[in-house]
């Protein structure tokens, strides 16, 4: 039983890397040669917010910071910086999810969107403060907004789609070791 769980933890976990992987390959595609007068939702941040939130075991720390440092130098931001933000996001997120765990979506929804406003904030003051270029706040702000409006859907489609669910109060025993 206990080789069961670690496979499919490690499937889930692979099953992360991948969407992660095609969500990258997505936005590096050159679909369009002109830049785009829009920002649409960060799936990849949306994904790592829901499953750190809802089973947290499936996207541990280091992995989490693997895949945005990765993000970070693909996506040409300054290297680290927002992985370090979505980590302590995501772990803030995870340390509240037993509390969030038994409460319904629209406020599981109001504490992921006060983390991401929190970390989008940093963001902006930290890039500002060191002078580094950045997209304009317009831009900035949409994609917040869009990721927060597609944060539904991620659940959803990890939910009924993906089997990523909430812990219920029995697996937590089922869980501990003994």
């Amino acid at each position: 039983m206990a080789e069961r769980s670690q496979t499919y933890l490690w499937a889930m976990r692979a099953l992360f890397v991948g969407i992660c992987t095609l969500f990258v390959f997505l936005r590096l595609l050159p679909l369009d040669t002109l830049p785009r007068g829009w920002a649409g939702p960060d799936f990849i941040l949306a994904f790592t917010l829901a499953w750190g939130l809802r089973r947290p075991e499936f996207v541990p720390p280091l992995l989490v910071a693997l895949v945005f440092l990765l993000c970070d130098l693909l996506f040409h931001r300054p290297p680290g910086l927002w992985a370090a933000l979505v980590l302590i996001g995501s772990q803030t997120l995870r340390a509240r999810a037993p509390d969030l765990r038994d409460l319904t979506f629209p406020v599981e929804w109001v504490s992921v969107a006060t983390t991401l406003v929190a970390m989008t904030i940093g963001y902006r003051l930290i890039l500002g403060l060191l002078m580094v270029d950045q997209a304009p706040l317009g831009l900035s702000l949409m994609e917040m907004v869009m990721t927060l409006i597609a944060y539904p859907v991620v659940v959803l489609v990890s939910q009924s789609l993906l089997g990523v669910r909430k812990v219920a109060p029995g697996e937590l025993d089922a869980m501990r070791p003994g």
